[in-house]
Parts: structure tokens; sequence; C-alpha cells
């Protein structure tokens, strides 16, 4: 692409390109949606701005006043950049241009020590900016001398603007008001949540917590809900195999499925897709039991626990099985006591979901046996236990493929895939430069039916089982991380990570 255009094999398809609200927000919202033209990112020293018309220098030397870097002209498909103009501006007042406080955000003229500025704009800003960004954290985090803000975007923290520490307590107080927290409380920590409206009365569930540290107090937002409506097993990662082994035990009237993985491995999305699929097959009583209550699910009945331990997990539990529900989903199963009520409710007809902190899928028999569940409920009870980690997904539109080398197959204990394919990121418009875009999960999945049940009661530990599942040919963690390598859906380095621990 020159400078002043793209060639028509280069035009962009808006829908598939990862914008940088920081870049976008720049430029008055009504002058871009007139004009059709959309700056998304910063990369290689220069502004991309995505074109109906590259050819329209007046309109790009309106934009160049507002960026430091030279423009670059990227033609777009029409209907996909109006879309994605409707996106990004659409939240916006008609005719505002932006908020009060963009452009500070955006990386325009910094904020001078002792400014007055809109703080509920700059607040607000900072929201739209973290949702357009499809980040699952904002951190707020004072220092010496600046006020740092940072997104957590697929799994890794971008920072993405520094403020003078003059602004700090008026920017916490500002979210401590909304989470109904107590703003003359500095010394502790507190949590609280709120639910933001943007746009087109659009709503966004956020907790918060605060945390007192040398330079003053730092605050962490969780915007929750953000992926509704992509909740769906297709979307996760999961192949063919694993596919039919997990609806086959949706199908199961009764009995219990256990995700596992550490905290931040997607057990809690994998159990949401899990329940919308089965709203898909049939009318079904849901209730859920979680804490917190992350995704909106309209038809599902969820009970969010209270800190307060007015509604913990076993008391909600023992309620809501009154209640006559057909599935149960119980966000973590954290000690005997829940372990025993979501196996008896297994055994009485009910379906059950949950979650464990695992390692292995082999690992979920021994942890609720040491929680004191007996060897026979869990044989009894126990259709499907999966674990999971997640990777980085590989951007499709500039993978460059290799080998894998006999250093990086000796890394993975696994000599034997040395020179078989892989892929190495790049980095392109579409997924801003970083050579990924979006996260799925690695699999491992134990069908567990009547002819694990000896093995289980006999009392076989992790290892052993493990073993055979190997002997029956179930692949491990390590062997979908493989599949998923050789098909250049990650990298050799994410799957790395993934698995080092396991």
């Amino acid at each position: 692409m020159s400078a002043n255009g793209a060639t028509p094999e280069a035009i962009l398809h808006m829908d598939d390109v990862r914008i940088d609200p920081m870049i976008a927000l720049r430029v008055p919202a009504n002058l871009a949606t007139r004009r059709e033209m959309l700056p998304f990112m910063q990369w290689q020293g220069r502004v991309h701005v995505a074109c109906a018309n590259p050819s329209d220098g007046a309109t790009l030397g309106a934009f160049q006043r507002q960026f430091d870097s030279p423009l670059h002209a990227c033609a777009a498909e029409p209907e996909s950049l109006r879309r994605a103009l409707q996106r990004i501006y659409g939240a916006l007042k008609p005719g505002a241009g932006t908020t009060p406080a963009i452009g500070k955000l955006g990386g325009g003229r910094p904020i001078a020590d002792g400014e007055i500025i809109d703080v509920q704009g700059l607040s607000d800003e900072i929201l739209y900016s973290a949702v357009l960004r499809q980040a699952s954290d904002v951190h707020i985090d004072p220092g010496p001398e600046t006020l740092r803000l940072r997104f957590r975007v697929d799994g890794g923290l971008e920072e993405v603007q520094r403020f003078p520490m003059s602004i700090s307590g008026n920017l916490t107080n500002r979210f401590k008001v909304l989470s109904q927290m107590d703003i003359s409380e500095k010394r502790s920590p507190q949590d609280g949540a709120f639910r933001h409206v943007y746009g087109d009365n659009r709503t966004l569930d956020i907790r918060a917590a605060t945390l007192p540290t040398k330079w003053g107090e730092r605050i962490t937002l969780r915007l929750l809900g953000l992926q509704t409506g992509t909740l769906t097993l297709e979307r996760l990662g999961m192949g063919t195999e694993h596919l039919r082994l997990f609806e086959s035990a949706l199908a199961q009237p009764h009995g219990m499925i256990l995700l596992t993985g550490p905290t931040g491995s997607g057990k809690s999305t994998t159990l949401y897709a899990g329940i919308r699929r089965l709203m898909e097959l049939e009318a079904l009583n849901i209730i859920t039991v979680e804490d917190p209550v992350e995704y909106d699910i309209s038809g599902v009945a969820q009970v969010a626990v209270d800190s307060s331990d007015k509604t913990s997990f076993d008391k909600a539990l023992r309620s809501i099985l009154r209640h006559d529900p057909d599935v149960v989903m119980i966000g973590e199963i954290r000690d005997g006591e829940t372990a025993g009520i979501a196996v008896k409710a297994s055994l009485t007809g009910h379906l059950v979901f949950s979650s464990l902190h695992t390692n292995t899928a082999a690992g979920s028999v021994t942890r609720l046996a040491d929680m004191g569940v007996e060897r026979y409920m869990i044989a009894s009870t126990l259709r499907l236990a999966i674990a999971q980690r997640l990777v980085r997904r590989l951007c499709p539109h500039c993978r460059k493929e290799s080998k894998i080398s006999e250093g990086q197959a000796i890394g993975l204990n696994l000599p034997a895939v040395a020179g078989t394919a892989a892929f190495e990121k790049v980095g392109c418009l579409y997924c801003g430069g970083r050579g990924t875009s979006g996260r799925l999960a690695l699999f491992e999945f134990l069908p567990l039916d009547e002819s694990w049940s000896t093995i289980v009661n006999r009392g076989a530990q992790e290892v052993e089982l493990v073993t055979e599942m190997k002997k029956r040919g179930f692949p491990l963690l390590i062997d979908d991380a493989i599949h998923k390598l050789n098909t250049g859906v990650t990298t050799y380095e994410e799957i790395r990570q993934a698995v080092a621990a396991w």
C-alpha cells in the first residue's frame, strides 16, 4: 500500500480488524462518520486510517492535525467500515465530537499537573475504551510521580496512559462512589460492584476492588459479561471429538461435569457455553450459584453468593434444590460440604456443572476424594472431567510457517515432534501488529463411564488415572497443544507457557 491509498487486493474487512480505541477516539466522531474514515491503529511509525475514499486528502489533512505521526490511508470494504464506525462512535452524542477527556486518554496533549479535568468524563471514557478494546480488567496504579492506567487484553497487560498523581484521589473516589464503597476509608481494602450504562442503553457489569499501597489506593475493575453473545462451544477451541464428548455428557439426565484448571483458564466461560447449548436443545429449569455472576444469561436463574455469608454456596445449594431444577451450575466447588451437596444433587436426578482447582482432568477424581467424597459416589456421579488452559490465537492473516526445533521439542519433553509444522506470529493491520488476536482453550477430556468404576473405587491416584487415559487413547493437554501448534492456531511460546506447570 502506498501512502496515499491501497491496492484493490489490500482492501481491509473491518469486521476482522482489531481497532485501538486510543487512536480512534482522537478524532471528532461527526467528522469520522460523515467522511467515512477511521484511524484504527498506530504501527511502524504511522497511524493507519481505514477509508471509504483513500484519495480524500482534505479529510486526511484534518485528521493529521490530531496526530504527531504521519497517516497511512488504507482502503476498506465500505459496509464493514460503516459497521466499525457505528461500533466505535455510536455511543457518543451526535454532533458532540468526543467526550471532554478524549484526546488526553487517547495519547494527545498530556494532562498537566494541577489541571482541572472532568473526572466523570474521564472515568466514562476509560470504561468505554476498555469495552472497545475488549479488555477483561482495568488497572489504575498509583506511583511516586504518575498514575498508571493499564488494560488486560487477551491475558496480557497493555499500558494505556499515565496521568499526574494530582487526579488520583478524584478518579479513585469516582469509582468508589459508583461501587458504593466508603470514600473516607483509604487504609483498608474494599470491594464493590456497579452497572455502567453506555451507548444505546447497553449495560456493563463491573466488579471493583481497592487496595492501599505505599503511593495511594490502587483500583482494579473487572469487566463482566462482555462476551455473552459469543459463548458457544465451537468458539472455545474444542475439536470435533471434544465436541462429541461434551454434547454426549450434556445429553445425560443427571451426573456431574467438572472443569479444572488454574484461575484465569476460562473454566467459567466453558460452563456458560455448556449452559447455552443445553438451552438450545430443550426447555429446562436451570439455576446457577456463582461468585460473582459473570455473564447474564436470559432464562437462567442466577444466584450471586453474598460476601457477608448470608448466601453462601452451601446455603444456596440447599435452597435451590427445593426449586425443582433440571440443571444446577456451581461456580466452584471449594470445600467438602459443597462437594457433598453437588454429588447428592447429581445422584437425585440433576445435571450438575462446576469447577475445581486441579491441574489435570484426572486430578478432579483425587481432589473430590481429598474433600471427603466417597470413591463409589465419585464413580457413580462424575460423567466428564475437563482440564483446560488459555492461549493466544495466532492471527490467520499474517502467521508464518516454520518447524519445531529440536530444542523446542526437548523443552516440551517430546523429542519426537521435532521437525513437525509450527507457526510464528508476525503482525499486520488486522491484529494491530501483535501477531495474535483473541484467545482459545487447550483441552483434556476424561469421560468416565462404567468401565472406570473399578479403577476409581480401588483408590487409583492421579498418576495411575493419567496412565490409564494414555492406554485408552485419550489425548492429554499437551497432545491438544501440539495439534494446535501444528495447525497454526497458536505458537510454541504460548503452549510452552500454558503447559509448563503441568
